[in-house]
């Protein structure tokens, strides 16, 4: 009688998946497809896949910003000028009164918030130059160090300022302070001309903040002694340094353009400079 069991399946034996049973003629078929697809290489045996690499072409680079519409070059020159209009005849801010620092006020905050934010991380060349100082707001106490401490001005000393300049390198971050100033002398004596530098190094402390670092301060006679060689001044240690005088300080740039600059400092000094 026959058995109505089926017939048992004979399996094949799997092939074995280790490298001894890959011929060298499949491997080099297989390298051959890779390379066709140029999706790797095959080098020593192995096939290999370098890194993929996205072609710049395929995303170029965003615009350029939109270049400002003359209605914003318009507004920016009025208020520019409002600005200068208020600082102007007061020598520098020595002849302020309370309505005149006001007013320097509030035309410096018209155009710094027309000019919006400043970001000296793309506009750090804009700093680069000498800029000649029209207006400070400390110089309204009479004192040279404005906020600060400092010689008194047409008061104990005879001592008259002259124009003061920022003149900043942003290559070699160097940050002097320039201040001509005209001292004294008793009669038939004529007065003494000179111009003190308080060279300094800055850094960039944010979008829009500057700290300078004092580290010299030099003398040099100007006029008819302007053959004497430069003096420099000893720097006081810092120890022995008065707490209101760190040797540091720290401002913001609230507005740059090419030829116009507004700080803030750090003790709400307003100053408004030119490129000179």
């Amino acid at each position: 009688m026959a058995s109505i069991l089926p017939s048992p399946v004979h399996h094949q034996p799997r092939p074995s998946l280790s490298s001894s049973s890959i011929s060298s003629r499949n491997f080099q078929t297989f390298g051959a497809k890779i390379q066709s697809l140029n999706l790797g290489y095959t080098q020593n045996g192995r096939i290999l896949f370098p890194k993929l690499q996205v072609s710049t072409t395929d995303y170029p680079p965003p615009p350029p910003p939109p270049l400002p519409s003359p209605e914003f070059k318009e507004l920016i020159a009025s208020l520019k000028l409002k600005l200068l209009s208020a600082v102007s005849g007061l020598n520098r801010g020595l002849a302020a009164n309370e309505d005149d620092l006001r007013k320097a006020d509030d035309a410096a905050r018209e155009l710094e918030a027309a000019g919006g934010p400043v970001d000296l991380s793309n506009d750090l060349d804009k700093l680069q130059g000498r800029w000649k100082l029209l207006y400070s707001s400390a110089f309204s106490s009479r004192t040279l160090g404005g906020s600060r401490p400092g010689p008194p001005i047409g008061r104990l000393l005879p001592i008259t300022l002259g124009q003061v300049y920022q003149r900043i390198d942003v290559f070699s971050k160097d940050f002097d302070n320039i201040v001509e100033i005209e001292l004294g002398a008793p009669w038939p004596l004529p007065p003494v001309e000179v111009t003190a530098t308080l060279a300094h190094k800055f850094e960039i402390t944010g979008s829009a903040s500057v700290k300078i670092i004092f580290e010299k301060t030099t003398v040099k006679t100007t006029g008819n002694l302007s053959q004497l060689p430069p003096l420099e001044v000893p720097r006081i240690p810092d120890s022995l340094r008065p707490s209101s005088n760190p040797g540091s300080g720290d401002f913001e740039v609230t507005y740059i353009d090419a030829d116009t600059r507004i700080t803030r400092g750090d003790r709400g000094e307003l100053r408004v400079f030119v490129i000179s």
